[in-house]
């Protein structure tokens, strides 16, 4: 796991900008503190963050050049399977210097170029330059799990691991104020467009091929989500995924340096854990407690399952002081708006578990792609309505009427009834992008003084909320595209990387997810059950009580937080209506609406809103961006 970062510029007159790179690679030192590289030629420079976790050797630093000094690779992830693929090699006469992925992967890209990427199975984003013709590839995985930003324009191409190392070269920071709409809905900016209009993401599974002057956008992977016909059979099924996870967790056991698990005590971590267990003696798990919210304290789960595996556990109690003394910490490491509260339990996580081991292992992924989340449930029950259906949506204007808020058993039912019941009105793709976000309606643009073309932003939405085909295929589809891809994971990979801790998550293996999309939709939700086949798969494996257990995401006490200790910087500054008029951006009368309605006995989801705002705030004061961008 590292950071990466590059330039390529289009004609002589700007060479003096390759210079920046050495700053940029800088700014990484979060993501590889082990050691960094730089490499330049003629018109391109490649820099690179190393954490080493594969051949931790100098053989294995980066930029990676092949003998004959034509090919430079800088690559940021793991390449599970490299092994299999280095003995091949080496039975074609290919001679190795290192015991390093970086190396197989360049040899293979030397042999196969970009059909080489169908056969490897990691996470990864990385870039490999070619001296005799002086073209630039830049990659990212199917999936996502490592990022890759970058700014194009008439002289040069820019790309980084971070927005943070993008920005130390000559680019524009004027606002995107879509991507900025968007974000007040969904508490996230999805690829490809970022909070800064010159800086895209690369999707996922995509490539760019830089040469000339000239920038071209491939697709190398696609998420299919046709169900198998015939489809094969439940217990086949079973055998499969049993078969698919195992190899996948066993894959992420490779390591030079210390590895564990986290461990939370839910089905998705359970699991992982208990496979880890069969092939590392004395494995390493960790899981973080809340004495002061037992509500959300998952630590006699988790401690059950680590001693029927048999593993060193360790749990890390934090106190809601802990949480807010590192809010500012987690917080400055975000480099564009990104209002998921639960980053700063998962930076609190890592923070801690990095003192142990430097790579976990994760349950990430299995929600998306096993349904499970509440939506799912309750899109199962808009798929198939009966009398409770029915008698939710006949009670739409009492749900309305009756006080609704996150932070109760009470408040918060109430909450999801009048969801429901007004997303059985809308459209399937309208219904997935209001309960995906937060705003009343789908949009939020009503906070923001110059929201931005209208047109555009509905663009955006129908590409972002559109549903490929129909029932729980095309809806885990999108999941994957747009929850997965746009928050989970880029939680996950910034909260690591600040801390130095690499993240593997199993369930992202692609051979495991191409199987499962396969699957019918029966075969993963029923009215009673979510991730029906895979309790049912580890149902011999795990204790009864974690596979009964309902789903219990991480919780930020907000609320709390926003009526005490963050009530200054609601009414004394970031969010202080002198403050908000001074920076002209937002509309003072709607955010002051948004503040009553957090005081009073029904905030409904004005928590959520009033925090993306507060993150946008902070990150405005933090990168000094003006008013006129």
């Amino acid at each position: 796991m590292c950071g990466i970062t590059g330039i390529q510029v289009f004609n002589a007159q700007h060479a003096s900008q390759l210079s920046f790179v050495r700053e940029a690679t800088s700014r990484l030192h979060k993501r590889g503190p082990d050691d960094e590289g730089i490499f330049t030629h003629h018109h391109t420079a490649l820099g690179h963050r190393r954490l080493s976790i594969i051949d931790v050797s100098k053989a294995g630093a980066q930029p990676f050049t092949d003998p004959s000094g034509r090919y430079t690779l800088v690559l940021n992830g793991e390449f599970f399977n490299y092994r299999e693929h280095r003995n091949v090699l080496l039975k074609k006469g290919i001679v190795f210097r290192s015991e390093s992925d970086t190396e197989v992967l360049l040899h293979l890209w030397m042999l196969e170029k970009e059909a080489c990427l169908s056969k490897i199975n990691g996470f990864f984003a990385f870039a490999v330059y070619d001296k005799a013709d002086e073209s630039l590839h830049i990659v990212r995985d199917r999936y996502g799990v490592k990022p890759l930003l970058y700014a194009l324009d008439s002289d040069k191409i820019v790309f980084a691991s971070e927005m943070k190392a993008l920005i130390e070269y000559p680019i524009s920071r004027a606002i995107d104020r879509t991507s900025l709409r968007t974000y007040l809905h969904l508490n996230y900016i999805p690829a490809p467009d970022s909070i800064f209009s010159a800086v895209k993401k690369l999707e996922p599974g995509c490539l760019l091929h830089i040469q000339s002057g000239k920038c071209e956008k491939k697709n190398y992977y696609q998420l299919n989500n046709r169900v198998s016909v015939p489809a094969p059979s439940y217990a086949e099924a079973l055998d499969r995924v049993r078969l698919l996870t195992e190899d996948a967790v066993q894959k992420r056991l490779v390591s030079d340096v210390p590895l564990g698990t986290f461990l939370s005590g839910g089905i998705d971590s359970s699991v992982v854990t208990a496979l880890a267990s069969r092939h590392t003696p004395g494995l390493r798990t960790f899981s973080i407690g809340f004495p002061d919210e037992p509500f959300f304290d998952e630590t006699p789960f988790a401690e059950k399952v680590a001693v029927q595996f048999g593993t060193q556990h360790t749990i890390f109690p934090v106190r809601n002081k802990e949480l807010f003394d590192n809010l500012s910490e987690a917080l400055d490491y975000l480099d564009e708006p990104f209002a998921d509260s639960s980053a700063l339990l998962v930076y609190i996580l890592c923070k801690h578990t990095k003192k142990e081991v430097t790579v976990a292992l994760s349950g990430d992924g299995a929600d998306e792609l096993f349904t499970g989340y509440n939506k799912h449930a309750a899109e199962y029950r808009m798929q198939h309505r009966g009398l409770a259906e029915k008698g939710a949506y006949a009670g739409k204007a009492l749900w309305g009427a009756l006080p609704m808020s996150r932070n109760s058993r009470f408040g918060n039912k109430v909450r999801q009834l009048r969801k429901f019941s007004t997303g059985m009105d809308l459209s399937d793709s309208d219904r997935y992008w209001q309960w995906a976000g937060f705003a009343e309606g789908g949009d939020a643009g009503n906070l923001l003084l110059h929201p931005g073309e209208t047109d555009e932003f509905t663009r955006r939405k129908s590409i972002l909320s559109h549903l490929d085909g129909t029932g729980f295929s095309a809806l885990l589809k999108a999941d994957f595209q747009l929850v997965l891809q746009n928050d989970m994971l880029v939680k996950t990979d910034l909260m690591s990387m600040a801390n130095g801790l690499e993240l593997r998550s199993p369930f992202l293996d692609y051979r495991l997810v191409d199987y499962v999309f396969t699957l019918p939709d029966s075969y993963k939700i029923d009215k009673h059950n979510r991730k029906k086949i895979l309790k049912d798969a580890f149902a011999q494996l795990l204790p009864a009580e974690i596979l009964a257990r309902k789903k219990q995401g991480f919780e930020v006490p907000l609320l709390k937080w926003f009526r005490t200790d963050l009530k200054p910087l609601l009414f004394d500054d970031l969010l202080e209506p002198g403050n908000i008029q001074r920076q002209g951006i937002f509309d003072v009368k709607e955010i002051e609406k948004l503040k009553q309605k957090l005081f009073s006995a029904s905030p409904e989801d004005a928590v959520a809103r009033i925090w993306a705002l507060l993150v946008f705030q902070h990150w405005w004061k933090k990168y000094g961006i003006s008013a006129a961008s």
